[in-house]
């Protein structure tokens, strides 16, 4: 935002002026009628007077100046400030003047409003993130206690203590993704997790991530394309794992048995881009809108399989290393999701 200039106020230094003036010509006025007197005493006193007078409408003038221009404005802020402090984000404060003609004030006005509906903003993502993790940890958690319970019962078959192991080791790892990706997620955007550039063979970490999902691939008979340039690149290789891992991750859980799936890698003149498409059930474009927020998923017949925190994790990695991510769906088509790193 194009900062602006803070209003010169001419009329105001010259009324300050011609009052400093006027007050000036009196007492000189003053002097000369009664210099021919000779009277000391009476000089002394005319002149006493006239100073005091001087003195007087300054302080005067200068009163109404900080009563209207200085207090009241510094009396706003401070209200406005201590409700912001005890939480209440709805306070807004008024610009006394137009938009053009905005002082020094009026700017600290605008941002306080900025501020205060960024917190408001805030406020709300932070009630709704603890309201899904609430409901993400829930799920889970019931998951294990039900199938605990199943387990005690006696005389259970071996096949059925075989499905209810399974269950609760799925629901396990839901929770452990959970937690490790709302951790992930926390330090990202608090930046504490440390940036730790190296030269990384991209090709080879993308190499690495792709045969981890080697298995899942195979059990939905998944067709997978790889065309993946040896890329060097200086970057973090867990930044590079946390994108790699979370976008193909998306991709398979999305895309039905005997589908396709591409993961291309180039270096390209705008910089290094990487490319991971699928022939999945795709986005429309208001849930397109939204892929990258916290805990969303657009397609609730998948929502048993995530929490809706990979996308947010790799749009908070691209984000911080200063690349950009782009998305290109079609309901019923699939989706292309485009990440260019710098150079």
């Amino acid at each position: 935002m194009k900062r602006r200039k803070s209003r010169f106020s001419l009329t105001g230094y010259i009324i300050f002026f011609a009052t400093i003036l006027v007050c000036v010509c009196v007492s000189v006025l003053a002097f000369e009628l009664v210099g021919k007197t000779g009277n000391r005493l009476l000089i002394f006193l005319v002149m006493f007077a006239a100073v005091a007078l001087m003195a007087g409408v300054c302080t005067w003038i200068d009163c109404i100046r900080r009563k209207y221009m200085v207090e009241r404005p510094v009396n706003e802020i401070l209200s406005a400030t201590e409700k912001i402090a005890g939480g209440d984000f709805t306070v807004r404060l008024h610009p006394k003047h137009g938009y053009d003609k905005y002082d020094e004030y009026d700017r600290i006005f605008e941002n306080i409003n900025k501020m205060a509906e960024e917190l408001s903003h805030n406020e709300v993502l932070k009630t709704d993130f603890i309201s899904n993790v609430s409901h993400e940890i829930k799920t889970p958690l019931a998951i294990l206690s039900n199938y605990a319970t199943l387990l005690q019962e006696k005389g259970l078959s071996e096949s059925a203590r075989e499905e209810y192991t399974r269950s609760l080791l799925f629901a396990t790892k839901r929770l452990s993704d959970l937690i490790t990706n709302i951790l992930k997620l926390n330090k990202l955007e608090n930046q504490v997790l440390e940036e730790k550039k190296e030269e990384l063979h991209l090709g080879d970490v993308l190499g690495e991530i792709v045969l981890g999902f080697e298995e899942w691939i195979g059990e939905k008979d998944i067709d997978l394309v790889c065309d993946i340039d040896d890329v060097v690149y200086r970057t973090d290789r867990t930044y590079m794992e946390i994108v790699g891992n979370n976008l193909l991750s998306n991709a398979i859980k999305f895309t039905p048995a005997g589908g396709r799936i591409c993961v291309s890698l180039k270096d390209e003149a705008r910089g290094v881009v990487l490319r991971v498409s699928d022939t999945g059930c795709g986005m429309s474009p208001e849930i397109g809108a939204r892929i990258f927020d916290k805990f969303y998923q657009g397609d609730t017949s998948h929502k048993g399989e995530g929490n809706g925190l990979g996308l947010a994790l790799v749009k908070k990695v691209i984000d911080r290393i200063g690349g950009e991510i782009a998305v290109e769906s079609e309901e019923g088509k699939g989706s292309v999701f485009t990440i260019t790193l710098k150079k």
